[in-house]
């Protein structure tokens, strides 16, 4: 009987854990390590720049990594280059025109050829990409990292308990298919703009 009991419990217990909800990561950064680069690099300029105002979500199960959603936004305000000059025009109606257009923003549809090893999942990502207004559909190499019981450490606090997901990624995108600067020579503003993306959300547990 007792063996009997032993197995039904154990067997609620897999039932359980195969139910599981995913965890849900905010990648709302309060200090701003989380950002995303970007560098233009035409032949007679180079552009390059860095963004910080990461927000959104992201629903990951350790065990089934495949079945990732989520949502990523940007800021556009939070994007700065080195030149004030540039930085102004960046912002402007010809690139990307903050203010009708203030988030550019990535949602997950689905991953594809998932690989995980030692906790780092890798995939291809397709997701809808929204840019100065215009939304098209993109497939994206991703890494994902999750870290169990990682939060206390990253924000100095061990009192503090949650895992961390650090999701990584380099991609390129035609500014022209989305409207930025269009008509400009390409020997000054390149076509493609190089995005590297690297963002730590966090999963508090009670």
């Amino acid at each position: 009987m007792k063996n009997q009991l032993r197995s039904f419990l154990a067997l609620i217990a897999i039932a359980g854990s195969a139910f599981a909800a995913p965890l849900s990561f905010d990648f709302k950064d309060p200090k701003g390590v989380n950002n995303v680069q970007f560098k233009l690099d035409a032949p007679l300029e180079s552009i390059t720049g860095t963004g910080t105002g990461i927000s959104g979500k992201v629903a990951f199960d350790p065990a089934k990594p495949g079945a990732t959603t989520g949502r990523i936004e940007l800021a556009v305000k939070s994007l700065t280059v080195g030149n004030p000059m540039m930085g102004e025009h960046m912002q402007g109606e010809k690139w990307l025109d903050a203010a009708k257009h203030p988030v550019i923003a990535f949602e997950v549809i689905s991953l594809a050829n998932v690989r995980t090893q030692g906790g780092v999942t890798t995939a291809d990502a397709t997701g809808k990409l929204t840019l100065k207004g215009v939304t098209k559909e993109i497939k994206v190499p991703v890494s994902l990292t999750h870290l169990p019981d990682k939060l206390g450490a990253r924000v100095n606090d061990p009192k503090v308990k949650g895992d961390l997901l650090v999701i990584r990624a380099n991609f390129e995108v035609n500014r022209g298919e989305f409207g930025i600067n269009p008509g400009q020579n390409a020997d000054k503003v390149a076509e493609n703009i190089q995005l590297s993306l690297s963002i730590a959300g966090a999963a508090p547990k009670a």
